[in-house]
């Protein structure tokens, strides 16, 4: 087997090779002047299981087309399978239709992918657990929740822990947190009762004197998640922290949340971490390296992936 890795997580690639025990594979993947992407595999892969390591991060496109293009040239060069391993899904949250003429940008861009040449796609808590669906080629939706819920075992007294969704849409994954930490579940429950009036939050569940812990799979201007953090706050809360897969963390989001009133703020590295979410104080970063390099492992050997979670 051998695993590539385009520009949008190096870090995260590397780590995953140490894991596996298998050297990263060589790949040129640079821009002409016009940025149009260059992609050259610099070593051969006839008749080998060849792995993609690449988040769809910001930016977005840009890494898309990486990815495409290095599908499409291990493809040319025969290898015999291809999995893009994405550890971020940039455009799952179009997962459907919100409007008249609008796209459903997921779907396409699942057909992009198998489109390219890819025989399997291996990614981490999707917006939209359907969205598997999307993919017409073999699909695995690995969940960070095990991950989360070990760092929280780490840092918490449990008999103490309320773990709370955000939304009720949210409420399947804080379920899976919170029976791991054998904790109580409660819900935000979020609405606007006119136009123009700010959303009014209310809390299902006694969260006085607990230390919250909010989980969710996407950050990204971080918003509802601080109004979230002081709604629990003003009804007697302890403190309150945030378990977020994905930490997109667009525009002043990191300013947002170093001034809030979380506790701290933990995501995972399936997102390249910037300098200014390493410089802050309230946000830390938990590495899912060895969730995806066994994954990678497991579906070189042909072994079950979701006996991961059991």
């Amino acid at each position: 087997m051998k695993l590539f890795a385009g520009n949008s997580n190096q870090i995260l690639a590397e780590q995953v090779t140490k894991y596996i025990d298998v050297p990263l594979g060589r790949a040129n993947v640079r821009r002409f002047a016009d940025q149009e992407i260059f992609v050259e595999i610099l070593e051969n892969v006839r008749g080998e299981d060849c792995f993609i390591l690449q988040s769809t991060s910001y930016p977005a496109n840009d890494h898309l087309m990486e990815l495409l293009i290095m599908i499409d040239a291990l493809r040319r060069a025969s290898a015999r399978r291809i999995t893009a391993v994405i550890p971020y899904f940039g455009y799952a949250r179009q997962d459907r239709k919100p409007g008249p003429r609008a796209p459903i940008s997921a779907k396409l861009v699942a057909n992009l992918i198998a489109e390219a040449g890819a025989d399997r796609v291996l990614t981490l808590d999707l917006h939209a657990a359907q969205i598997q669906g999307f993919f017409d080629i073999p699909t695995d939706n690995l969940f960070a929740v095990p991950v989360l819920a070990r760092d929280v075992k780490e840092h918490y007294d449990l008999k103490n822990v309320m773990v709370v969704s955000p939304d009720v849409g949210g409420v399947v994954r804080a379920r899976a947190l919170a029976k791991r930490c054998e904790s109580l579940l409660a819900i935000v429950d979020k609405r606007r009762d006119k136009p123009g009036e700010s959303e009014v939050m209310n809390v299902i569940g006694d969260v006085k004197d607990k230390d919250c812990i909010l989980i969710d799979d996407i950050i990204d201007s971080g918003g509802t998640l601080c109004n979230a953090a002081e709604a629990l706050l003003a009804i007697g809360a302890t403190s309150v922290t945030a378990y977020i897969t994905h930490g997109v963390l667009s525009g002043g989001a990191v300013a947002r949340i170093t001034s809030s009133k979380l506790k701290e703020l933990v995501i995972t590295d399936s997102i390249q971490p910037t300098a200014a979410v390493e410089a802050a104080a309230n946000i830390r970063v938990v590495s899912i390296s060895d969730l995806m390099g066994e994954a990678v492992k497991r579906t070189a050997l042909e072994k079950s992936v979701s006996s991961l979670f059991d």
